[in-house]
């Protein structure tokens, strides 16, 4: 594992031939630890209800220009179908937090999903209570994901105001009561979030090693129009020297030290590397260290309304299995 200087130093390097050694280091260690197989996983957005204010989001409840949906069970068992028919070994069921997905109504999908296909499943629902992810996890739900944003706790408190029913969040303690559950455990953090300096991200990457994640998710930061973040400058006073860009190369980089801060984990390129990059966005994040796509099985006409940032759905062409997938 780098030390905290070197992860530094890593993230603040800008000369090509340095950099083409950090890209074949993860590649590597890519290779030697997680295989060659690119794992294809099929990405079901089945709400876009969220009571949360985050500072950066689409979704959030104070957006009331979107039209908000939430899919029926057998919408949602009939895109797990088309992930079985294009070879896909997962699917991942994601939304934004909404009350309205209650544990006996996710616990009968997860378990129609596990009796009458052969996949995985994943879930990215938000904050649960600790009863809701047991049962879920009872009813055979195999991974969950729950992005931790940032280690830098002002800052997270800053752009994650509490919903109105709970008390503050913590994040970290329910990545640990996933683990304890027996769930894969993923999270992750965004890339060049107002406020965020680099050794904020630099101890991201170091608490990805100490959470020992099994999936790590790692986005730029890409601002939405009707959000705070989108309207104006960052919560924290950071100076322009310490903040980090929210560029696709930043991006690449943490991807690349996550691998080397946790070789085995499953590392995403994502949708928004497309977003910046719709030529080579996701092709280069898999030379650099990651090793998943999620292709995007939510209907087309739900597709567009989820926006968690402009032009999220753009790039989520569905993607026929053409390799061993997980």
């Amino acid at each position: 594992m780098l030390q905290h200087p070197e992860i530094t130093d890593w993230l603040r390097e800008t000369d090509e031939t340095r950099l083409d050694e950090l890209w074949q280091m993860a590649d590597g260690t890519r290779q030697r630890f997680a295989g060659d197989d690119v794992h294809l996983r099929g990405l079901i957005a089945l709400s876009n209800i969220c009571i949360r204010m985050c500072g950066y989001c689409g979704l959030r409840t104070g957006n009331d220009g979107l039209i908000r949906y939430r899919m029926t069970p057998d919408e949602i068992f009939e895109c797990a179908r088309r992930a079985v028919d294009f070879g896909y070994g997962t699917v991942v069921l994601q939304a934004g937090e909404d009350p309205g997905i209650e544990d006996v109504w996710m616990t009968r999908i997860v378990r129609r999903i596990k009796d009458e296909t052969p996949l995985a499943v994943t879930l990215s629902l938000g904050e649960r209570p600790d009863h809701e992810l047991s049962t879920w996890r009872q009813a055979g739900a195999d991974r969950y994901l729950l992005r931790f944003e940032t280690s830098n706790r002002e800052l997270y408190e800053a752009i994650h105001p509490p919903a109105f029913h709970k008390t503050d969040s913590d994040r970290l303690a329910i990545l640990r009561t996933l683990k304890t559950l027996g769930y894969e455990v993923g999270s992750g953090v965004m890339i060049g979030i107002p406020g965020q300096s680099y050794d904020d991200l630099a101890r991201d990457i170091e608490l990805f090693h100490e959470l020992d994640l099994d999936m790590i998710d790692i986005g730029p930061f890409v601002p939405h129009p009707e959000t705070p973040l989108g309207q104006s400058g960052g919560p924290v006073d950071i100076s322009e020297e310490d903040q980090v860009p929210s560029d696709e190369l930043t991006t690449y980089k943490a991807m690349a030290l996550a691998r080397l801060a946790c070789p085995g984990a499953n590392i995403p390129s994502t949708t928004a590397l497309a977003t910046l990059d719709s030529a080579t966005g996701r092709n280069l994040g898999l030379e650099r260290g990651a090793n998943v796509i999620m292709p995007n099985l939510t209907p087309p006409k739900y597709r567009a309304l989820y926006e968690i940032y402009p032009d999220y759905a753009g790039h989520d062409a569905t993607l026929a299995a053409t390799q061993q997938t997980t």
